[in-house]
C-alpha cells in the first residue's frame, strides 16, 4: 500500500510540473537582461513635468521633476503581457506632497522604440518614449 502512494506522489507532482510549465509564457532569456530606458513629458496644472526611467527584470526606476519643482523618485512595477506592459509605482518627492502614485501602460511594437502614457499624482499626465536595447 505504501508503495503505491509513493508511486502516485511521483506521478501527481509530474503531471503538475507539466502543467505549470505548460501554462507559463515562453521569451527569451536575453531580453530580459537588457534594460530599457525612457524619457518623460508630462503636465499637471499647467506646469510640465520632466522624468526618465529604466526597465530591468520587470522592475523599473524612474527620477523626475513636477509641480513647484518637486523632485524624487519611483519604483515601478511591471506586468508584461503581449505588445503592452501595464506598470502601477510608488515613489517619494520633495515639496508638500512627499508620497507620488503612478500607474500607466507601455506599448512594445517590434523594434526598438516604445511608447507609453501615464499618470503619475505629481507630475501629471505623461507621454513617454523609448529605446529597448538588443
Amino acid at each position: 500500500m505504501l508503495n503505491y502512494w509513493k508511486t502516485f506522489s511521483r506521478i501527481s507532482i509530474y503531471v503538475g510540473l507539466l502543467a505549470t510549465l505548460s501554462f507559463a509564457p515562453l521569451k527569451p532569456a536575453r531580453s530580459q537582461l537588457f534594460p530599457q530606458v525612457w524619457g518623460s513629458l508630462g503636465v499637471r496644472d499647467d506646469d510640465i513635468s520632466y522624468s526618465g526611467g529604466i526597465r530591468l527584470l520587470n522592475f523599473g526606476l524612474e527620477v523626475g521633476t513636477g509641480k513647484d519643482g518637486a523632485t524624487g523618485g519611483d519604483v515601478l512595477t511591471f506586468f508584461d503581457l503581449p505588445f503592452v506592459s501595464p506598470y502601477v509605482g510608488i515613489g517619494i518627492y520633495s515639496g508638500d506632497d512627499t508620497i507620488a502614485f503612478s500607474g500607466g501602460v507601455q506599448i512594445q511594437p517590434p523594434g526598438t522604440i516604445f511608447f507609453g502614457a501615464g499618470y503619475h499624482s505629481i507630475r501629471g499626465i505623461n507621454g513617454q518614449i523609448g529605446i529597448k536595447f538588443p
